[in-house]
């Protein structure tokens, strides 16, 4: 599935936060503008080149922490051959600027160390800024992520 850097998300009105440690769930409308990073496609051109030393290791330590929007089948990477192509599930929210979130595919670590995808500069100081030690100690009915609404909906068992 395609989407431009930097275009306005529009695959799902709502995001869903899981607890990797339950069947937990909470889930809300947006109250923040989500920005598209990483929905690579065969055919389809990419930025490419280095990004700095630490960024892929940040990025693989948000997904530890943080389950969103995953979906029941998964998405192959269709940049790899058939049989080698790695599968990703759900997506990352990293936070930006007030007010802006970053949302992007399980797969995009991969597109990163695997393919040579150079993210948007304001995604990579994004993604850099993370506090993972914060984020890694946030147990349910926490989520690893600082705008969740207060009225969020929330599935407790």
């Amino acid at each position: 599935m395609f989407f431009e850097d930097l275009s306005a998300y529009t695959y799902q009105d709502e995001d869903t936060f899981g607890d990797s440690e339950s069947f937990r769930a909470l889930w809300y409308r947006p109250e923040y503008v989500r920005l598209n990073v990483g929905w690579l496609e065969a055919g389809r051109p990419y930025p490419t080149g280095p990004v700095p030393a630490g960024f892929a290791e940040r990025l693989r330590g948000v997904q530890r922490v943080q389950r969103m929007n995953v979906c029941l089948g998964v998405h192959a990477c269709d940049l790899c051959p058939g049989a080698e192509a790695p599968e990703g599930n759900g997506e990352l929210r990293i936070p930006g600027e007030a007010g802006i979130a970053y949302a992007a595919p399980f797969l995009i670590t991969h597109y990163v160390t695997a393919h040579g995808y150079r993210p948007p500069r304001a995604f990579v100081d994004a993604v850099l800024a993370v506090d993972l030690d914060t984020w890694a100690a946030a147990r349910w009915p926490d989520v690893p992520f600082p705008w969740v609404p207060a009225d969020a909906e929330r599935l407790l068992e």
